[in-house]
């Protein structure tokens, strides 16, 4: 188990006096921006217990939840193991707290009636009041059991009953273009009024407020008819009203906007049909969201996207036969970027910043201070990615002015290069940089090292040119590994970004190899990046695994990528919580320092924070950190998806990729980092959400807590029940095994089951937790 000691803890946290911190009756200077935090007083709530053990479980009673809305408190004790562990198809919260419906998909809650919430929800940002205001909620994408024609949905659902046509009436049952619309249309993002009588209150949806609205992946589809490509009858995908496809398409700013869009064979230049894929996001001082495009790139299984690779011009190579993309028109080039909405005026269009490049956005943190350039950062949540700052040319007026808009037109793009030796160096994209990859040994030398091997031969994806080590085409990536870095690493070293493309443009459009051109440090899919808001110089980012895939491999010297020895108690490789301080004052240097706080996996294991796959941070208003997790759906509790809920081997002499070592901590869940008090730095939990869910975007507003549950019931069945039994091998905190036996739905029911219909659809929705009785703080 972890290690870390006090002084660690406060350090992590931004302490300058941390030695001092140690007393328990002075009040701390956590944050390195001189703000004084009290002492804190024990925790105020019971942590939710979950089926692993916790360091937190010795010292502070438990709730163990034992029926919907019910269930018993346990003691502190020293030995923390449960025998027995029951999953509920619910969101668990404290026996302080109640959880409460805001909206859900499907919600006709706009001016229009035919249209409705979106699917899948993820990001939410909030623009108003303490009681009143417009909520930003992401559609990241559709998955079974919407459709059984969802992209990637498991075979063996065929034949159970989908959700789409229960939930929106009419909703198409074929795979056709209407069925295609749909699945675009449940994307993107919504806009809607929410309000509440006084801080007492639960916070509600204003249905009938005009500027409720849809942004969604094929807003503006009726500019398909300005085209001479044969897209231009391409204007609808069905009868209903709002599939009549309208003029409310999106624009562009920056390089790519005025050096490729113009070369795109849309013929649409700068103007843009939708937004999708949208995962995480921000929300600006000056009252507007960026929502960010994650997971565009469109496949023959993944067919509901677009073509991510490029040419050295930067538009696509070609339309992806088979995917959305080409059923609408939609040119790749045009996805991936963050995205500028004001909710509250429906009359800014929304706008893509290519300044901010193109890639697998995650989400992006701002720092905007009056008299400084804009710093912005973000996230490639892939395996390799990489994490990125963007510095604006001008400088910030008004914080809270919405001219700053303007300042993502103009600037530079960074990638960061982190050195084993905790410095690190912002490397800029521009056309005079120069190359100089990572060799795929050096990236892959601890597990070579470790285990002889390394899983995909350490791959690093460089741009495909024509005449570079012997390729015969142009566009598209190459991947070099330790087979052939010898004979292929060459021809990309000692060159310039030039060399492979064609202007600045072209380079943002194709982030990824470029960053790894220049020697940018390939990480573990980086899923939230978030300022500390007492020390504007510390930047956290969860980066949420460490496993290399077909997309790249993260740098071993830097991040835990294999289970190395088969030691039970061995390392995990479950990403962890990381931050950079910035060595200039203003973050707009390009050299920093950077340290890992946490490793994800079990708690009994060496480094283990006790959490797999951290995903989404948000600070509260005390500075307190809060985290959710995000494992995949098919290793939840140790079955796999589809139907038949085949249970995962789970085994901790296992070496390599050991990623079904997260079906032992259950659902997805919410925990809680205090940074001040007797449990500073501790992982305390909050909530765990319903079955295969993934609980997403948490916003504070005043006492309130608004957080998305997305994907209840992913990719199983949700009729008829089944519960699912097994034994799970799982760590105790002193590093040797237990085993517990674990029952959970196969699929989820949830909201439908605490709205009074038990074997009704799962719908992903948005959620308010708060205290009981309290206007006051949140915790």
């Amino acid at each position: 188990m972890s290690k870390l000691t006090r002084r660690q803890i406060l350090t992590f946290f931004g302490s300058s006096i941390a030695a001092t911190a140690l007393a328990p009756s002075l009040e701390r200077k956590l944050f390195g921006g001189g703000s004084t935090i009290a002492e804190a007083a024990p925790l105020s709530f019971t942590p939710v217990r979950l089926p692993h053990p916790l360091p937190i479980y010795r010292q502070q009673k438990s709730f163990l939840p034992t029926g919907i809305g019910v269930g018993e408190i346990k003691a502190a004790a020293n030995d923390v193991r449960l025998s027995q562990y029951n999953i509920l198809d619910d969101v668990v919260v404290p026996p302080e707290y109640e959880r409460y419906l805001i909206v859900s998909w499907g919600d006709r809650v706009f001016p229009n009636k035919d249209e409705y919430f979106g699917y899948n929800c993820d990001y939410t940002g909030f623009v108003g009041s303490a009681n009143d205001g417009y909520l930003w909620v992401n559609h990241e994408y559709v998955s079974f059991p919407i459709s059984r024609f969802a992209p990637e949905a498991p075979e063996d659902v065929v034949g159970s009953p989908e959700t789409g046509p229960l939930v929106i009436p009419g909703f198409p049952t074929t795979k056709n273009r209407e069925l295609l619309g749909e699945f675009l249309y449940n994307m993107g993002g919504s806009v809607v009024r929410i309000s509440r009588a006084d801080r007492r209150g639960k916070f509600a949806v204003v249905s009938s407020d005009p500027k409720n609205r849809r942004i969604h992946g094929l807003s503006g589809l009726k500019i398909n008819r300005q085209r001479s490509d044969g897209y231009q009858s391409v204007t609808s995908w069905g009868s209903k009203s709002y599939q009549q496809g309208n003029e409310n398409y999106l624009t562009s700013t920056g390089p790519a906007a005025n050096e490729v869009f113009n070369l795109s064979s849309d013929g649409l230049g700068k103007k843009i049909i939708g937004t999708g894929f949208n995962c995480s996001g921000g929300t600006s001082p000056w009252g507007t969201i960026l929502s960010a495009e994650e997971n565009f790139q469109g496949s023959a299984a993944f067919f509901v996207g677009v073509t991510e690779t490029v040419k050295p011009d930067g538009t696509q190579t070609a339309y992806s036969e088979g995917t959305t993309g080409t059923e609408f028109g939609l040119v790749g080039e045009k996805y991936g970027w963050i995205v500028e909405i004001d909710p509250a005026n429906p009359g800014f269009r929304p706008r893509k910043h290519t300044w901010l490049g193109r890639f697998r956005h995650e989400n992006i943190a701002l720092r905007v201070q009056a008299g400084k350039r804009l710093v912005a950062y973000m996230g490639d949540d892939r395996r390799g990615g990489h994490t990125w700052k963007f510095i604006s040319t001008n400088t910030v007026s008004n914080p809270k002015s919405k001219s700053n808009s303007a300042l993502f037109e103009n600037g530079t793009l960074y990638v960061a290069k982190f050195n084993p030796n905790g410095t690190g160096q912002w490397i800029p994209l521009r056309l005079n940089s120069p190359t100089n990859p990572i060799p795929p040994s050096t990236l892959a030398s601890v597990e070579l090292a470790a285990l002889g091997s390394a899983q995909r031969n350490g791959r690093l994806v460089l741009p495909r040119r024509n005449g570079i080590a012997g390729q015969t085409t142009d566009g598209g990536f190459f991947n070099v590994d330790t087979t052939n870095e010898a004979t292929a690493l060459p021809d990309y070293q000692g060159k310039k970004l030039s060399d492979f493309y064609t202007s600045q443009g072209a380079i943002l459009c194709d982030c990824y190899p470029a960053g790894n051109l220049v020697g940018g440090t390939p990480t573990a899919r980086p899923e939230d990046i978030e300022i500390n808001p007492r020390n504007q110089r510390e930047v956290f980012i969860s980066y949420t695994d460490g496993a290399p895939g077909s997309d790249g491999y993260p740098d071993s010297r830097i991040f835990v990528v294999a289970k190395y020895s088969a030691a039970v108690n061995e390392t995990q490789q479950s990403g962890g919580l990381y931050k950079i301080i910035e060595d200039s004052a203003d973050s707009t240097g390009t050299t920093f320092r950077w340290q890992r706080f946490e490793q994800g996996g079990e708690a009994g294991s060496k480094s283990g924070g006790g959490f797999g796959n951290l995903d989404n941070l948000v600070f509260d208003n005390r500075a307190n950190v809060w985290g959710v997790t995000d494992m995949s759906t098919g290793t939840h509790n140790g079955f796999n998806i589809g139907a038949a809920g085949t249970p995962n081997t789970i085994d901790h002499t296992a070496t390599g990729n050991v990623a079904n070592l997260t079906g032992v901590f259950g659902n997805n869940w919410l925990f809680y980092i205090p940074t001040s008090g007797q449990h500073a730095g501790e992982v305390v939990p909050f909530a765990y959400g319903p079955p295969r869910c993934e609980m997403t975007g948490p916003t504070f507003v005043g006492n309130t807590l608004i957080i998305s549950v997305q994907h209840p019931g992913e990719d199983c069945p949700f009729s008829p029940k089944v519960t699912l039994s097994r034994e799970i091998e799982i760590l105790n905190l002193n590093g040797t095994l237990f085993n517990q036996n674990r029952s959970v739905p196969r699929g989820s029911n949830w909201p439908s089951n605490i709205e009074g219909n038990p074997d009704g659809p799962p719908k992903p929705s948005v959620i308010g937790i708060r205290r009981k009785g309290s206007s006051g703080q949140f915790v």
